[in-house]
């Protein structure tokens, strides 16, 4: 096989660090990794080893860029990012950017991208999660709010209750008591898929079930809200259920009830991902996670779609596997291929039928839901973006 058509040559053109292969060029006189950043060389000055000591006793030296003899950037990224994950539950208050970049021998920029891509957030929100999972640990271990606050690292009561219902999902005072006292409301309607069980709080819909059972999904509901006040949905909550239930069984419809939407940094990114991806469409794991910003971290991304309350109006059905198979689903396998399947004859027809230009105020709603959790998951960042 000639070099220029060898598929390892187009590896080293487009950089890939997970081939599994060494190069040298001969005019240079270096072997390297095929993601190595040098000039990509000319295909006929081109050899391929399977390891470098296969490629020093062919006469070569190591590349002083790629520096192919040390671990691959991919292990060395990873013990840099686990070695400053755990300064920062050690530390007492969160390290700065620039201290945790100084230890780790990197600029702040790099140290910045690095930890990202290999965790899916930032520095400064792995802390924030942090700090509220100690919170969250000391609450339930009886102590006070006051100690539990200032023993996670706050320096006040202000800068915690700030935020306390993002990173509770309540205030401290009723996470304390297990949820006790949050007031749900809940009904069941018919569908084409059986049953949806929507529930909400006072800021929107907090929990879309689907299944064949509304018993069991009924069931389901006070395991996820174990200690919250759940309560029968009135009238004027059976009509929310009741565009809810005509969404479900016209996914490829607007969404634009107000929801109640409850998630790590992460999951809020992953989520509002999904949200982009039209009606009739999917996109994997990977390209998901790519779309992040976060390529590294494929199985957090398919975490944060199995942790997804919110059937159909955040479609992580929408989600597949790289070969386009269908991953697990919440509410069945079954279920999300038939909502796939809904939504690609729909959209198909909608293709061939509608007309050219949407009226203005679909195009406002187009986005409504997207815009609703690109603004959750700003409350997540500082006023810097981090």
């Amino acid at each position: 096989m000639q070099v220029q058509t060898d598929e390892r040559y187009a590896a080293i053109a487009a950089r890939e660090a997970e081939k599994k292969f060494f190069y040298a060029v001969s005019t240079t006189g270096v072997y390297c990794r095929p993601d190595c950043g040098a000039r990509l060389p000319r295909p006929e000055n081109v050899r391929f080893f399977t390891s470098t000591a296969d490629a020093r006793a062919a006469g070569f030296r190591a590349c002083k860029r790629c520096k192919p003899d040390s671990p691959p950037r991919a292990e060395t990224n990873a013990a840099i990012v686990a070695a400053a994950c755990r300064r920062i539950e050690s530390d007492e208050s969160p390290p700065s950017l620039q201290t945790l970049a100084a230890s780790a021998g990197l600029s702040a920029f790099h140290f910045h991208r690095v930890f990202k891509a290999v965790t899916g957030v930032t520095p400064k929100d792995y802390a924030a999660a942090h700090r509220a999972a100690r919170v969250r640990e000391k609450l339930r271990g009886g102590a006070s709010v006051t100690e539990a606050i200032y023993d996670s690292g706050y320096p006040s009561g202000a800068r915690f209750y700030a935020t306390s219902d993002d990173r509770l999902g309540m205030t401290p005072k009723k996470f304390r008591a297990g949820g006790a006292g949050e007031i749900i409301f809940s009904a069941t309607a018919a569908c084409s898929f059986g049953f949806v069980l929507v529930a909400g709080t006072a800021k929107g819909i907090c929990a879309i079930f689907l299944g064949p059972d509304s018993a069991v999904l009924e069931a389901e509901l006070a395991r996820d809200f174990p200690n919250a006040d759940l309560r029968p949905g009135d009238a004027a909550f059976a009509t929310t259920v009741a565009a809810v239930a005509a969404f479900v069984d016209a996914p490829e419809k607007k969404f634009s009830l107000p929801l109640d939407i409850r998630g790590t940094a992460f999951q809020q990114r992953v989520w509002a991902a999904l949200v982009k991806i039209p009606p009739g469409q999917t996109a994997t794991y990977t390209e998901i996670a790519e779309k992040i910003g976060a390529p590294k971290a494929v199985r957090a991304v398919g975490s944060a779609c199995a942790a997804n309350l919110l059937a159909v109006a955040i479609p992580c059905h929408r989600a597949v596997r790289q070969n386009g198979g269908l991953a697990g689903y919440r509410w069945g396998v079954q279920m999300k291929r038939v909502l796939l399947e809904k939504e690609a004859a729909s959209s198909a027809s909608t293709s061939t039928s509608a007309p050219s230009a949407l009226p203005r105020h679909s195009r406002e709603s187009e986005n409504l839901l997207s815009l609703c959790l690109e603004k959750e998951d700003s409350r997540f960042r500082g006023n810097d973006g981090s």
